[in-house]
């Protein structure tokens, strides 16, 4: 754990200047079968591709405000930290018709269909398939995101008291962010290679911080098991020895 790191960016950063090969967020969806893993430098590719989306295609600038209405899943991750790369504050549990952009899942697109500015909607699906029909009105992330650039170098940095995340109404500085990180991985006892399993939602502080923030903050990693999903406790054992889980949230 790198103690200097004072915003969501230097995170990632530090994740990439340790181990960048080893797992960062693993992913699994028990309705399909569906198994994704994502090492540091594949997540920080998505992360820089989608931080260039929100820029360059998207018009998004610092400060703007980013209703996000997608479930704990892998590609949430992403736009999380891309979010703090291109100085964009997502919002969780807010109102998206006072958004300036809304990225959403499939199951929230009349929901996203409120807000006035950009819309980006999210299939879902394995292996973050595209749409069969494009949404109207909306940015098929899968059609957009690829082509976007490798590297993101932003125009500003991400200052420790800028804004960083909003949810249910309460805002985070990006070093709130960091240290909240910190404190609730200090209270779950994790530790630097901790693997942690998470069943939540990540539609509130606990869930989101406990299920991606606080491994990340502390050099652990997640392996994120859709909320909701049917799994019985012989095959989330097996899982959790499979994945050398060391803790679990749910």
């Amino acid at each position: 754990m790198n103690t200097t790191d004072r915003t969501p960016v230097d995170l990632l950063r530090s994740a990439l200047a340790g181990d960048a090969g080893r797992p960062l967020v693993t992913w699994y969806d028990d309705t399909t079968g569906e198994r994704v893993e994502l090492s540091v430098t594949t997540l920080a590719n998505w992360v820089a591709k989608t931080a260039n989306l929100l820029r360059d295609d998207l018009g998004a600038e610092p400060g703007d405000r980013l209703a996000l209405l997608l479930p704990a899943h892998w590609q949430t991750a992403a736009w999380l930290l891309a979010c703090a790369s291109a100085r964009v504050v997502p919002v969780i549990g807010g109102d998206p018709g006072d958004a300036d952009l809304v990225v959403a899942g499939p199951d929230r697109l009349e929901e996203a269909r409120e807000c006035r500015g950009e819309r980006v909607a999210l299939s879902l699906r394995p292996l973050g398939a595209r749409f069969p029909e494009p949404p109207e009105g909306f940015i098929d992330y899968a059609v957009a995101v690829p082509g976007q650039g490798d590297v993101f170098v932003p125009d500003e940095e991400l200052e420790p008291g800028d804004e960083a995340l909003v949810i249910d109404g309460i805002g985070w500085t990006a070093d709130q962010v960091v240290e909240d990180a910190r404190i609730e991985a200090a209270e779950m006892g994790l530790a630097p290679g901790d693997r942690v399993l998470c069943r939540l939602e990540w539609n509130h502080r606990r869930g989101l911080f406990a299920g991606f923030w606080a491994p990340l903050a502390v050099g652990g990693s997640v392996v994120i098991c859709r909320p909701g999903a049917p799994i019985d406790d012989a095959t989330l054992e097996r899982r959790r020895e499979t994945e050398r889980v060391t803790r679990t949230v749910e």
